[in-house]
């Protein structure tokens, strides 16, 4: 059935954002965000030419008829992308998967009211619960005092609420593109620009990465272009508010690896709103099913994780 193909291409290509994050992340405190989202960009583009080359779709796949659309798309992308890395600098995987998970309800929304998409009250409803789930993990988390710390971390916070609401506006504009373009051609195209706008980011310093730096941006660049790839596939078989709620099972994936690489220890409160937003996705999950929804193969796109 394809809402379930739809399901796991989302949930693989979850994972391997919240890797790409972790490796992002592991060398912020040397590397600009602006030169990690040029790595990240820049060796996502060789996956992408290999994966079409494979499939003997290289020339087809990178044909546009929309150019100024993936401008556009990349402007956005890029944008949110150096400001969500500029976040994981500052605050725990945890929580800036948490505060990400903006994003789902701000896409439902945008998606109604840009796009035309049916907006049931059950589903707008879920995904409220989990933004619910969202506000118990960062509460006893975030404070906002007079302080150095308190002050990065409000700027932390602004900053992936920033991304938030960027890569809403994102998935909007590529349910769009998609209806014109190959899915290769917003993958790649993206790419592409993302590499050559974070370029302006230059001037405000950029380093020599240590060579475990290089390595690891180099891995986020690789493993994000596979996610892209497996991200915009899982669109074209379920739409973008089923498959929405899926971002939540990051969490999981972020504590984790939060826990084992970063030495971040879960609180009661991460461990509870975790249960709240993943729960929330099962319900609207099952409402879809209860109603005997029949979709195509929607086209919402790729979102700039990471």
């Amino acid at each position: 059935m394809d809402i379930f193909r739809g399901v796991a291409f989302k949930v693989t290509a979850i994972l391997l954002f919240t890797v790409m994050a972790s490796l992002i992340k592991a060398s912020s405190a040397h590397v600009p965000a602006g030169q990690a989202v040029f790595f990240r960009s820049l060796f996502a583009m060789p996956v992408i030419l290999i994966w079409l080359a494979m499939r003997h779709e290289l020339t087809i796949g990178l044909r546009t008829s929309n150019p100024m659309g993936h401008v556009w798309r990349g402007l956005i992308g890029v944008t949110a992308m150096g400001c969500g890395f500029a976040a994981l600098g500052l605050l725990p995987l945890p929580e800036v998967t948490a505060l990400g998970f903006a994003a789902p309800l701000i896409t439902v929304i945008l998606a109604a009211l840009l796009l035309g998409e049916r907006l049931r009250l059950f589903r707008l409803s879920a995904v409220g619960l989990g933004l619910i789930g969202v506000t118990v993990v960062l509460w006893p988390r975030l404070s906002f005092g007079a302080n150095d710390i308190d002050q990065l971390a409000a700027l932390g916070v602004a900053l992936v609420l920033i991304s938030a609401a960027l890569r809403a506006l994102a998935q909007v504009h590529v349910r769009r593109l998609v209806q014109t373009e190959q899915t290769a051609a917003v993958v790649f195209y993206f790419s592409m620009t993302a590499t050559i706008m974070s370029m302006f980011s230059i001037p405000f310093g950029w380093v020599i990465p240590r060579p475990s730096e290089a390595a690891m941006l180099i891995g986020a660049g690789v493993i994000g272009g596979v996610a892209q790839i497996f991200l915009t596939t899982s669109y074209r078989f379920a739409g973008a508010a089923v498959l929405a709620p899926f971002d939540y099972v990051s969490i999981l994936f972020a504590i984790v690896i939060g826990y084992f690489v970063f030495a971040e220890v879960p609180t009661s409160a991460t461990l509870v709103g975790s249960a709240i937003v993943i729960a929330a996705g099962v319900l609207i999950i099952w409402r879809e099913r209860q109603l005997g929804l029949k979709r195509g193969a929607a086209r919402p796109g790729v979102t700039p994780q990471g």
